[in-house]
Formats: C-alpha cells, sequence, structure tokens
C-alpha cells in the first residue's frame, strides 16, 4: 500500500517564536559581514581588482526577480551565472547556488525548491511576512570549478542557511 502525499501529516517544524528567533540569528551574523568590510590589501604596484572577488558581490543590491523566472518560456538553456535566494522582506540571504544553464537549472528537480515552500507555508500559517525571490550574477566565470569556487566562498561568507555546508550551524529545519 502506498501513501498518498494528501495523508502524509503537516508537521511545523518552529513555533512563530523559534521562527523569529532563527532568522534573527541569521539576519544578525549577515548584516555584520555587510558592515564589516574586510581590509584591502595594498600592493607596490596598481592591480585591476578581481570583480568575482566574494567581497565584491552583495546579493542583496542585485535585481530581484520572482521565484517563478524559470517557468518563463526561453530561446536557450541560458548562461553561467551565480544566483541567490533571498526573502526580501527579511533582507536574508537564504540559498546560493550557480550554474551554466540559467534558463534550465530550477526547472525539475531541486531541494531548495522544497525548502522554500516550507519556509513560506510557515510564514503564512503565522501571518509573517516574506517575499522570497531570486537574483542573478552575470559576472560568473564560465569555467565550471571556477564559478563552484566562487559559490563555496559565498556559501561560507553569508553562511545562507538553505546550502548544505552551512546546515550545521543553523539547522536544517525546512528540509
Amino acid at each position: 500500500m502506498t501513501l498518498t502525499p494528501a495523508l502524509r501529516a503537516k508537521v511545523l517544524v518552529m513555533s512563530a517564536d523559534a521562527l523569529l528567533k532563527w532568522k534573527s540569528q541569521i539576519l544578525d551574523y549577515q548584516q555584520r559581514v555587510r558592515e564589516n568590510k574586510p581590509p584591502e590589501q595594498t600592493a607596490l604596484f596598481d592591480i585591476a581588482p578581481n570583480h568575482c572577488d566574494p567581497d565584491r558581490i552583495d546579493p542583496l543590491l542585485l535585481r530581484l526577480v520572482p521565484m517563478s523566472f524559470y517557468r518563463v518560456p526561453a530561446d536557450s538553456p541560458g548562461d553561467a551565472c551565480l544566483y541567490f535566494v533571498v526573502d526580501s522582506a527579511a533582507g536574508l540571504i537564504l540559498y546560493v547556488g550557480e550554474t551554466c544553464r540559467s534558463n534550465k537549472r530550477w526547472q525539475g528537480i531541486h531541494a531548495c525548491k522544497d525548502y522554500i515552500a516550507s519556509y513560506q507555508d510557515l510564514h503564512y500559517r503565522y501571518g509573517l511576512q516574506t517575499a522570497v525571490n531570486a537574483a542573478f550574477w552575470w559576472e560568473a566565470p564560465v569555467a565550471r570549478r571556477a564559478r563552484q569556487e566562487l559559490e563555496l566562498n559565498l556559501i561560507l561568507k553569508w553562511r545562507s542557511p538553505f546550502n548544505k555546508e552551512n546546515w550545521e550551524r543553523w539547522g536544517q529545519p525546512f528540509g
């Protein structure tokens, strides 16, 4: 006998207070990162700044698009980029990802879609405001290894809670 999804219990992982505390801890950390700029290394010669420097990329300053962006028909598989899932209502960076196919990456299965749905559902149930959007950084390296290295540096810098690299720190309440 197979269970249909309708018969599965919907269990809330967090109370409203726990959710607000969880978000507050992440927001405090991410705001400190934004405010505390790393020291700039001086050089004897003028060196062009590295445009792929993770300290020069602020996901909250990028143009936001609705999370339904991947449903829009596209003529091509897209371009290499870094993408961010943000709750713009809270100013939180929830997820950092990379792809070489910006128009295809979110089609089909992506675990982050489930985290987002659970996150939004919990906010809806408690009457809390949320605005989950995506943002893209189009200057990412085309070379996969360099792009993934930049992605990892940004995941570790922002400690985005939906990335598995940060589950030990923030828990995994939505997955």
